[in-house]
């Protein structure tokens, strides 16, 4: 699985990912648009390789984007993210997007006119032409959105029951008292 960062990405959303991602055993690779990430509140976070660096080769059985606004803005104007997501949303890879997220999924081309998603408030209206719900998580197919920090456990544990099964989400939430 890889969870791309940005300066401006929401930290809360993405380390609540990555930490339950792993907690279930998924391998997971942060990418970072450079060494040391700030992220939306100031929270530095140093990934585990650069965009960058990733190569046309590596594949991931999911790619889940956090949100933030800036963070978003940027994911939208990378060539490299936005090349990945594609390629990976034609391999039929899971994709998520939480947060104002859901809006690079959208500039990526890869979210069918039928899809059922949703997203931060702040950036619905930019996503009406698609089925908007305001469900804190909405799987539609291999797509999965949130709406924003609050919802980031939520929104992991549904990723890692599409990525190992349900069973696993349930014990990852039983252990971190999320039921």
């Amino acid at each position: 699985m890889l969870v791309p960062i940005a300066h401006g990405t929401e930290e809360l959303e993405t380390v609540a990912i990555v930490d339950i991602a792993r907690r279930a055993g998924i391998r997971v690779r942060l990418a970072g648009e450079s060494e040391n990430v700030i992220c939306s509140r100031g929270i530095r976070i140093a990934p585990d390789v650069l965009w960058r660096d990733l190569d046309e080769s590596d594949t991931f059985d999911a790619i889940i984007l956090p949100g933030g606004r800036t963070g978003t803005e940027r994911f939208i104007e990378s060539d490299e993210i936005m090349h990945l997501v594609r390629r990976h949303a034609a391999e039929g890879a899971l994709l998520g997007a939480i947060c104002a997220a859901p809006l690079a999924l959208h500039a990526a081309g890869v979210l069918p006119s039928s899809c059922a998603l949703t997203s931060h408030p702040s950036v619905a209206d930019q996503l009406q032409q698609y089925d908007y719900r305001t469900d804190r998580v909405v799987q539609s197919g291999a797509i999965i959105t949130s709406r924003g920090a609050g919802t980031a456990v939520e929104f992991a544990l549904a990723v890692v029951a599409a990525l190992a099964g349900e069973q696993v989400a349930r014990e990852v939430a039983t252990s971190i008292v999320a039921v």
